[in-house]
């Protein structure tokens, strides 16, 4: 009789526990507190992350070194008071005179030409790697929102459990003090709570990191306030990989900026192979000096040139340098291109498992581990098993459940990453999936 009593009030605990991870999951979508939207996060780092100004600010300073690389050195002007006397700096007759000179250095072999272009390459790759740092920015806030949800929605679950957990707890204590319970249930409930407050205290950790991430991202203090991530709708079907693989070759922006570096190196050697040729000095020089009949006015011009003496130590060393830039800038696109390829699969790969054990799990494991439970209680009811065997069953129901919230975060990490290397959005960040529990369906 005093069997039976304990067994009715355990199963009545245990009804409200096998129905707490649910009805922890589905109050995500009820009305309360604000959730945190991809779409939010994407416009506050692009609006506020000072590295994305920095990079604007460096694209703009790039800009604004095109036109003076094809601009002519500044001319110099020089005013002489020629052959004086001393003191009183009088005019020594016949030579003395006030004389103006001009001397304007023209590079030639179009050296100003390539200076241009390879600043206007230059300037384009900052342009491009400004970019390329905007969809790093997206990517690396979209990693920190998705570890938020999957502590998020885990911490729900071990928070709902650990409550029932102490209500089993105080029932086992309750009925063991009268003689209607066992001394092992009291211990194994109470291992059960402590692991589960251990468990809680490490999820709450890694939130405060996360959240710190993100805040710190997006320019603030780190203690800010995150509210709780709502997960995005995913993309049902991506293209084959190797359509992938042509849009991340074409369209990754710092591909782009590799490729400009590249295109400004060769016109960076091919103005060095120019330096050899001397630079045209062009002058002219204007003198006057008071005769008795009036002003004797006299005009020069003259043409000079450097002489490379030094070419050796000089000129022919920039060829090298540059050669060895231009061949750096080659293979550093070159590795880009490799990481990009391989990356690519790597996340194809990543997400298709994630899809794939996730409808494994939520069409397969958990069902069946639901059933488990169910068929467990069953045996529990007749004297089969004992309680221990019973909490294990619903603690893999649990563990199973926060498995399927890390493989969202991971297809939402995945997903992230894979937009960042295309250089383009594969889905709408507004949009939010309705919550429904794990192994409920979707």
């Amino acid at each position: 009789m005093r069997s039976a009593v304990w067994r009715t009030t355990m199963l009545w605990v245990l009804g409200l526990w096998l129905l707490a991870p649910p009805l922890a999951a589905q109050t995500i979508s009820d009305s309360g507190p604000p959730r945190l939207t991809l779409a939010e996060v994407f416009r506050t780092v692009e609006a506020r992350n000072p590295s994305l100004e920095a990079a604007r600010q460096m694209a703009l300073a790039a800009d604004a070194r095109i036109v003076p690389a094809r601009t002519l050195p500044d001319p110099q002007f020089q005013f002489g008071l020629m052959n004086r006397n001393l003191p009183g700096l009088g005019l020594q007759d016949p030579l003395g005179m006030t004389q103006v000179q001009l001397m304007q250095m023209v590079p030639i072999a179009g050296q100003l030409g390539l200076a241009g272009r390879a600043a206007g390459a230059l300037a384009g790759a900052a342009r491009a790697r400004a970019v390329d740092l905007r969809w790093e920015l997206r990517a690396s806030a979209a990693m920190a929102f998705y570890e938020l949800y999957q502590v998020d929605r885990s911490l729900e679950v071990a928070l709902a459990t650990q409550g029932l957990l102490r209500d089993i707890g105080t029932t086992a204590r309750t009925m063991y003090s009268v003689g209607q319970g066992k001394q092992a249930d009291v211990l194994r409930a109470q291992v059960e709570v402590d692991r589960m407050t251990e468990e809680i205290a490490r999820m709450r950790a890694m939130r405060d990191a996360a959240a710190a991430r993100l805040n710190a991202l997006l320019d603030r203090p780190s203690d800010t306030p995150v509210p709780s991530p709502v997960l995005p709708v995913y993309p049902k079907d991506l293209a084959s990989p190797d359509s992938m693989e042509r849009l991340a070759l074409a369209g990754r922006p710092m591909l782009t900026a590799g490729a400009l570096e590249v295109e400004a190196a060769v016109a960076a050697q091919r103005r060095a192979r120019q330096e050899i040729w001397p630079d045209l000095q062009l002058g002219a020089i204007y003198g006057q000096r008071p005769m008795a009949g009036g002003t004797d006015r006299m005009l020069s011009l003259m043409v000079g040139f450097s002489v490379p003496i030094w070419a050796g130590r000089r000129q022919l060393k920039m060829r090298d340098e540059t050669a060895a830039m231009r061949l750096s800038a080659e293979a550093e696109l070159g590795a880009m291109r490799a990481q990009t390829r391989g990356r690519v699969g790597e996340l194809l790969v990543s997400i298709r498992r994630s899809r794939e054990l996730r409808a494994l799990y939520q069409g397969t494991i958990l069902p069946q581990a639901i059933a488990t439970v169910t068929s467990t209680l069953s045996a529990y009811r007749v004297g089969e098993v004992d309680l221990p065997m019973l909490l294990d069953a619903q603690m893999t129901v649990n563990r199973y459940r926060q498995q399927v919230f890390q493989l969202e975060a991971d297809e939402g990490t995945a997903l992230a990453e894979l937009e960042m290397i295309l250089g383009q959005p594969l889905f709408d960040p507004t949009t939010s999936k309705s919550a429904t529990p794990p192994g409920e369906g979707r």
